[in-house]
């Protein structure tokens, strides 16, 4: 029996030396010190053994138990460092290799213009309202005094999606104006922008879907005067302190009086060429004071309150603002385009 243990002593050593990972050495402790392992049917015989020998050879399996458990955790270590140590030099980082560049996302013209004109308002102190893209005809346009016959109402310059004609894409920005004057009390000064639609023809200065920034400003004594200010405020933070307006004469339903604003032209200084078409002047937007049918239809007493409005198309501004000339560059997403404005 003792030339039994020695051998199991010989043998496990030189496995537990040669056990490549974890998992063999886990095989070898169960297969020496296990319940059912070598070192344990040899202590079963120790019963057999005369009253001399047994304490002999019992001290013997208990000198090799020990030693095996001792070779174990040695190699176990040796084995588990040398994985440490492969994993490090595998997932070395090698911090003196220069990072990857990574490119760097640019707002949208679109939206550069947006922000200017959202900055250049509240600093004025105008707050920002939003509404509902789908919207009342009788908001879009009865209220606004565009009665029924009109040609802005015609299905062929409108997306409805009833047949009666009473829900629509809204055409404009100017519904958000009834809403806020029905739910607020003057003094009243905001703007809204926002996406709107009518039905025109894809080409470089149309599309069926642009973006609007109409502004609303109601209080007692509000004048042309103060329309004329606030819009010349607007071009001259949009192009510059030398920017020259212009004001004529037009018409819209919902004001009165109403004009358009036209730009000086930057190119020609007001001489004339291919970029004003040879007017010297380009037109920005539309405006005028509110009319009195649309303060009343609110709930404004027209004879105590005045107001103005005004309404921008955002495409328009963002295109004379970055010399843009096709005004499908800004939605067919080419990164090679967007990616000037960085």
């Amino acid at each position: 029996m003792k030339n039994k243990l020695e051998e199991i002593a010989r043998q496990s050593k030189e496995a537990i030396a040669a056990a490549a990972n974890p998992e063999a050495l886990e095989g070898l402790r169960v297969k020496y010190l296990g319940k059912k392992g070598e070192l344990s049917a040899v202590l079963k015989q120790l019963g057999s053994l005369s009253s001399e020998e047994r304490p002999v050879i019992g001290q013997l399996a208990n000198e090799i138990r020990a030693g095996i458990e001792k070779t174990l955790a040695e190699k176990n270590a040796a084995l588990h460092s040398a994985l440490l140590e492969r994993r490090l030099r595998d997932e070395a980082l090698d911090v003196t290799i220069p990072g990857r560049a990574f490119a760097v996302g640019a707002r949208h013209p679109l939206r550069i213009v947006w922000d200017e004109c959202v900055d250049i308002f509240t600093g004025m102190g105008f707050s920002v309202a939003e509404g509902p893209e789908i919207e009342l005809a009788e908001y879009n346009f009865t209220r606004l005094n565009t009665g029924e016959g009109h040609p802005a109402r015609d299905r062929q310059d409108t997306f409805y999606f009833t047949d009666d004609d009473r829900v629509l894409l809204r055409t404009q920005t100017s519904p958000v104006q009834l809403h806020v004057m029905e739910s607020t009390r003057p003094p009243i000064r905001i703007i809204s922008p926002g996406r709107v639609y009518r039905k025109d023809e894809v080409d470089a200065t149309h599309s069926p879907m642009f973006h609007q920034m109409e502004g609303l400003v109601v209080d007692k004594g509000i004048t042309m005067g103060d329309l004329k200010g606030t819009l010349n405020t607007l071009v001259r933070r949009l192009y510059g302190d030398d920017a020259k307006t212009r004001f004529r004469p037009h018409h819209f339903p919902f004001t009165e009086p109403s004009c358009e604003v036209d730009v000086q032209c930057f190119e020609c200084h007001g001489e004339g060429c291919r970029v004003c078409k040879g007017e010297g002047w380009i037109e920005v937007l539309g405006a005028g004071m509110v009319h009195p049918r649309v303060l009343s239809g609110c709930g404004i007493d027209p004879d105590e309150y005045s107001g103005f409005a005004f309404g921008v198309g955002l495409e328009r501004l963002a295109m004379r603002r970055f010399n843009i000339s096709d005004l499908r560059l800004l939605f067919e997403n080419d990164i090679r385009f967007l990616s000037q404005f960085n």
